[in-house]
């Protein structure tokens, strides 16, 4: 098996690969110009406005040198070097006066923007609390009642139209929130709260990604933002309350014992069961996700396997180890994982 397991390091390339076309297919394009909230809107504008600033200067200095150079003149008289002369003064002028009126043209832009990003959206719908670990996002829903707050991992639904606001938190090094579809990057500090409010305008999966240099890992530390109409995102909050289905036959019954009694039950908490561990994501719901690894993989059978016996082959440096499964528990441990809907 371990011979096994080692060609598939080697061929951590093409999961990549795999995951990047999976994504691209799920997901609208990660992009600050496709904007779907109105604070992305705003950030939108304003890049426009640079580029079309910067293409006119462009074309008018590529014109000026055109001009000059299939346009040279032979050796000028005394009053046309004069002449010459206070044409360059003007020139320069020019170019001074516009460069100093562009720049306060993009100050006011920027300024209103910033403005325009800073206005309150009004009373919340949701407040999620998400914290950065190495290499892994930990999202958090609030609610007055304790036993109703819900804990997740690497994906966030929020209802579409409804004003979210995000407190965000760092276990361990600086991470940046980024979903550019939605707004700008935000730091998470160790020690230091942060926060951040927005609007999906639509529905749709926005990927989003830690824009913080953090580790070996940063490139591998995505996120989803699931904006859904308000009824569907209260059903998936409703279901998300809700502990870990019962095992429903023989070999998920054995796929929770194998659980409870090997090293997963340290670090991962699935609701409802004895496994109470803070130090990896939840578990509860784990099927009803998108990806594993904060990105890495599609959540499907074969990956979900692949990274329970070897996670450090296709997510060097992260904190899961190497696990080791005789064949028939290894196969119930999938099916129990696979109910956890």
């Amino acid at each position: 098996m371990s011979a096994a397991w080692s060609q598939r390091g080697e061929r951590r390339p093409y999961a990549g690969w795999f995951a990047a076309v999976f994504f691209d297919g799920i997901t609208s394009p990660q992009s600050a110009l496709a904007p779907a909230s109105p604070q992305a809107t705003r950030i939108s504008e304003l890049w426009w406005l640079m580029f079309a600033i910067c293409a006119v200067v462009f074309v008018a200095v590529i014109g000026a040198l055109l001009y000059a150079v299939f346009h040279r003149r032979a050796a000028a008289s005394p009053s046309v070097e004069a002449t010459a002369e206070r044409g360059m003064t003007i020139a320069v002028g020019g170019a001074v006066a516009a460069t100093i009126g562009i720049l306060f043209v993009l100050l006011v832009a920027s300024i209103s923007s910033s403005r325009g990003l800073a206005l309150p959206l009004g009373p919340p719908a949701v407040t999620i609390e998400v914290t950065g670990h190495q290499w892994w996002w930990e999202v958090q829903y609030a609610d007055p009642e304790p036993s109703r707050r819900i804990i997740t991992a690497n994906e966030i639904h929020i209802p579409v139209g409804q004003p979210v606001l995000f407190t965000l938190k760092a276990r361990d090094v600086i991470h940046s929130f980024w979903v550019p579809n939605l707004h700008g990057k935000r730091d998470l500090i160790p020690g230091h709260e942060t926060t951040i409010a927005l609007q999906a305008d639509r529905p749709g999966v926005f990927r989003g990604q830690c824009a913080e240099f953090c580790g070996y890992q940063h490139a591998h530390m995505a996120l989803l933002v699931i904006a859904e109409p308000p009824e569907q995102f209260t059903a998936w909050l409703e279901h998300q309350r809700r502990p870990a289905v019962e095992p429903g036959d023989p070999q998920q019954r054995r796929g929770l014992e194998v659980f409870l009694a090997s090293p997963c039950v340290m670090c991962h908490t699935i609701r409802g069961t004895p496994a109470g561990g803070k130090v990896a994501p939840d578990l509860t719901h784990l099927r009803s996700r998108l990806t594993l690894a904060a990105g890495t993989l599609p959540n499907t059978p074969g990956h979900l396997a692949g990274w329970i016996i070897d996670p450090q082959a296709i997510k060097p440096g992260n904190k899961m180890p190497p696990n080791v499964f005789d064949a028939e528990d290894f196969q119930a441990l999938l099916a129990y994982l696979q109910s956890l809907q």
